[in-house]
């Protein structure tokens, strides 16, 4: 695109070949159902990946639990709601919800501009904090996504 002499190039950025096209933290630990977990001592801090909040487009909504609420691996906790649709949001793991990040109640789009740190949706103090190992890590999420 061409404005007077100012030349504005709109392609999107180009990505060296093997590189993701998600943002995906060596750092962390993730699901299948596209959750990501950064361990905190026996606590895990939970969101949605880059890639989820990506396939979700704008974020408008998320049903948050209660803070104490006992979770079930794989129960449902919380739901997403983009313009596009309505996602639940899976317990990794088992154990009690310690913190839940109320600043998504006003302001969802968190998770669309910072899904690994601002846009966290809960903390879960875990019964057996072993089992975290059982997970993904970066570069099977990556196998997993097809990037």
């Amino acid at each position: 695109m061409n404005l007077g002499s100012e030349k504005i190039d709109l392609r999107p950025p180009l990505r060296r070949l093997g590189e993701p096209m998600s943002n995906v933290p060596d750092d962390l630990y993730y699901t299948a159902e596209h959750e990501w977990l950064r361990v905190e001592g026996n606590d895990v801090i939970v969101g949605i990946t880059d890639h989820a909040q990506d396939a979700l487009t704008d974020i408008v909504y998320v049903e948050l639990p209660d803070e104490g609420m006992q979770v079930s691996e794989m129960e449902e906790f919380a739901t997403v709601e983009s313009v596009k649709s309505v996602s639940s949001i899976f317990a990794p793991l088992t154990g009690t919800i310690s913190a839940v990040n109320l600043e998504l109640d006003d302001a969802p789009e968190l998770i669309n501009q910072d899904p690994y740190g601002d846009g966290w949706i809960v903390r879960i103090t875990l019964n057996d904090p072993s089992v975290v190992s059982n997970l993904m890590d970066a570069a099977s999420y990556i196998a997993e996504i097809g990037e």
